[in-house]
């Protein structure tokens, strides 16, 4: 009868099915309801847009790492999850020459020149879209317009910084039928794919909701129109997709509430008191840099250590 050997590993100990690659495949399953809204929205330059970008982004990775001998990981999926969320941070009247360049700061700068998946510091598709943002600013705000009000583009607040309140505007962010950026028109359709995410426990339910959470109190405890603040400016795509990124999140329950909470106060701060409508993308940036303390805070105590004195 053969002996059963002992096998001793290096933490972490609890085993998934999931890998890098199905991971990111239920993410792509998850944006489809937003790409498939945008789409309907904006008409074929949506997909368009998309296109490029995600097109881009697998194309900038394998060529880096033809370029510098190292294996070509693009089968992960990870790039096309990248190129995704960068194109539903964009208008869908952004020129492609813009979109690129957002896919090589995401993916060359962001990503593959800080040791690629895994080491990068911020979320590759978020320091793209500021880079652009602050680049071009114009074509930034150059919003497309739903089809059927036979507006192609026009250079525009969006609803959360013209400030406008009602149960009207509510139903319009709810579907969509606004002006803005891809992934932050239709509502109904993000949070669609973020219960998905949710159900088949890609994410844990504890950053979106102590985003959301937060940044709902705060703006009751504020006077301000809770659901305008929740529902525009792409709260939504960042609380659901953006924050949850496995490597520039925390990975403690405590920390991810944590996480979040400040997220909630960061993106209220820049939102009412900063003069600037749109509050996410920065407030992702600015926490994402203090993942690690928050890890390193919010550790558990090993099992049978010693407590601190």
């Amino acid at each position: 009868m053969e002996a059963k050997k002992l096998v001793v590993t290096a933490s972490p100990h609890i085993t998934s099915p999931n890998t890098t690659r199905t991971v990111m495949i239920h993410v792509c399953c998850a944006l489809v309801p937003a790409l498939i809204a945008s789409t309907l929205i904006f008409g074929a330059r949506a997909l368009l847009v998309t296109g490029v970008t995600v097109a881009a982004c697998v194309g900038f990775e394998a060529l880096y790492c033809v370029l510098l001998k190292k294996p070509v990981p693009v089968g992960d999926f990870s790039a096309v999850v990248t190129g995704l969320i960068l194109a539903f941070n964009l208008p869908s009247t952004i020129p492609l020459w813009i979109a690129i360049i957002g896919a090589f700061v995401a993916i060359v700068v962001a990503k593959q020149l800080f040791g690629g998946l895994g080491h990068n510091f911020a979320n590759p598709a978020l320091l793209g879209r500021i880079v652009l943002a602050v680049a071009f600013a114009g074509r930034m705000t150059t919003y497309g317009f739903p089809a059927h009000t036979n507006v192609d583009a026009l250079a525009t607040a969006t609803p959360l910084a013209a400030g406008v309140r009602g149960l009207d505007i509510f139903a319009e962010l709810f579907v969509g039928a606004h002006g803005g950026v891809l992934g932050e028109t239709c509502a109904a359709a993000l949070l669609v794919g973020g219960l998905y995410l949710i159900a088949t426990h890609v994410i844990s339910p504890a950053i979106p909701v102590s985003y959301l959470g937060t940044v709902a109190v705060l703006s009751l405890l504020l006077g301000q129109d809770v659901l305008l603040q929740l529902f525009s400016g792409g709260l939504i795509l960042g609380a659901f997709f953006m924050a949850t990124d496995y490597v520039t999140s925390p990975f403690t329950l405590k920390g991810r509430i944590v996480y979040g909470v400040g997220l909630g106060v960061l993106t209220c701060l820049i939102r009412f008191y900063g003069n600037m409508a749109e509050g996410v993308s920065f407030s992702l940036l600015l926490m994402n840099l203090v993942v690690p303390y928050i890890n390193d805070l919010t550790r558990q105590k090993p099992l049978g250590g010693v407590k601190a004195k």
